[in-house]
């Protein structure tokens, strides 16, 4: 891995978090992911199971974490299972997690090889009444999954070899537990958003009229990699013109003209964390005054949408008060009037023609990461701010995005306040007066 170790500590703490939620005699299984074939002999680049890598750091395919608080021997409390490494295993594909190695970054004390999982198991399910399956319940991602997982094959196998044993789902629970961030999580995320920083400066000196979306897009990953980060934390979007009005627009493969806005909605990755950052710049480095208006415009909902996010407020009516600021600015801009607002369907308010997106979402192990969604957010809690305002028919789409951690009093921590996004600091980067 590219990332600096990660202190255990960490993982011992979220296992104790998760352990302490458990029914009494039940048994709690996590699964890495698949290497996933894409043809001959290639695959995807593996990325670790996302609930695993919180409970253990263990960032290796074949690796599964069992936890069982009750069991009678203490060392079948927490079990780490890896798959068995040799001097072969090593020349071919590198050195894979050893016990002591697994137990070094993880803490749990025991580990065994993954071939001794089943024995090992099926002893302890003697001990047990209950078994915690980890299944994946997000709003964005369960029922659009049509791949099967390791998950999905153990819970298949689990079901068959133990139907008088009672089930229970992990999910809710990890939801509860990594909406909010431990202190070293939220160091890992600002670090990541520093990475993405230096990535977007990088950028600030390189776009001009005449280059490629795509060649923006390797600026960024050259910066990514250089500091230690696998990447992108998610596809990113390099949009100039027309596309920036494409929400979810990928392609990256447009000149970027003289004239034009740039929206760009990328974030660097760093130890399976993720920042999430957009800004959008003129190709030219110079706001033209519609550009500059739209722009504070969008920057002004933004600054008050993060001084919404303290605790105990519901993330529902956080959105609909949104709503109103959008609703605001969209009138002072002439994008709407007063008879758009006063006709308006309460399920599709007027200002959704212009900003049809939500505000903010968890972030974390992943971009639209768990959390909680109707319950009241609390402190620690790391958002994503990102108003936008798009317009069609100008050809331009403007949205800004930074990372805050909630805080038990006062405003969040914005974790990307030091990337340039007044209009100033923008246009003197661009023109190297910085």
């Amino acid at each position: 891995m590219k990332y600096l170790p990660i202190d255990k500590n960490l993982f011992v703490k979220n296992r104790t978090k998760f352990m302490a939620a458990m029914k009494p005699k039940s048994i709690a299984i996590f699964n890495s992911n698949d290497i996933y074939p894409i043809g001959a002999d290639s695959t995807i680049p593996f990325q670790q199971a996302r609930d695993l890598f919180y409970l253990t750091g263990a960032d290796q395919e074949e690796t599964v974490l069992l936890l069982f608080p009750d069991a009678h021997e203490e060392k079948h409390r927490e079990v780490l299972f890896v798959r068995e490494t040799n001097e072969h295993i090593a020349i071919w594909e590198g050195e894979k997690l050893s016990k002591e190695k697994a137990f070094e970054i993880s803490g749990v004390r025991t580990v065994y090889w993954l071939s001794e999982f089943e024995k090992i198991f099926f002893e302890l399910m003697t001990e047990a009444d209950t078994v915690y399956f980890n299944t994946n319940e997000h709003y964005r991602g369960g029922l659009a999954v049509e791949t099967e997982t390791r998950e999905d094959r153990f819970i298949k196998w689990c079901k068959e070899k133990f139907p008088a044993h009672k089930w229970e789902k992990s999910n809710p629970v990890m939801h509860q537990l990594r909406g909010v961030k431990e202190i070293e999580e939220t160091a890992i995320l600002k670090h990541a958003c520093e990475i993405t920083e230096k990535g977007f400066k990088r950028v600030l000196n390189f776009v001009k009229p005449g280059v490629m979306e795509y060649e923006i897009e390797a600026e960024y990953m050259h910066e990514f990699l250089r500091n230690r980060s696998r990447g992108f934390a998610y596809t990113p979007i390099i949009a100039s013109g027309f596309n920036a009005c494409v929400l979810h627009y990928i392609e990256n493969n447009q000149e970027c003209k003289d004239g034009d806005m740039l929206l760009m909605d990328v974030g660097a990755e760093y130890a399976n964390y993720s920042s999430d950052m957009t800004r959008t710049i003129p190709v030219n480095g110079r706001f033209t005054q519609r550009q500059k208006d739209v722009y504070n415009a969008v920057l002004r909902v933004k600054k008050e949408a993060t001084k919404m996010l303290v605790p105990g407020t519901i993330l529902k009516e956080y959105h609909k008060e949104v709503g109103k600021f959008m609703t605001f600015e969209l009138l002072e801009l002439g994008l709407l009037d007063k008879a758009d607002v006063q006709n308006e369907n309460p399920e599709w308010p007027a200002y959704k023609k212009y900003f049809m997106h939500g505000t903010s979402h968890h972030l974390g192990l992943d971009t639209h990461d768990y959390g909680e969604l109707k319950t009241p957010i609390k402190s620690n809690m790391i958002f994503t701010v990102e108003p936008g305002i798009y317009i069609p028919d100008e050809n331009l789409g403007i949205r800004l995005e930074d990372d805050v951690v909630v805080q038990e009093s006062g405003e969040p921590i914005n974790l990307m306040k030091n990337i340039p996004i007044e209009v100033g600091e923008i246009e003197e980067y661009m023109n190297n007066k910085k």
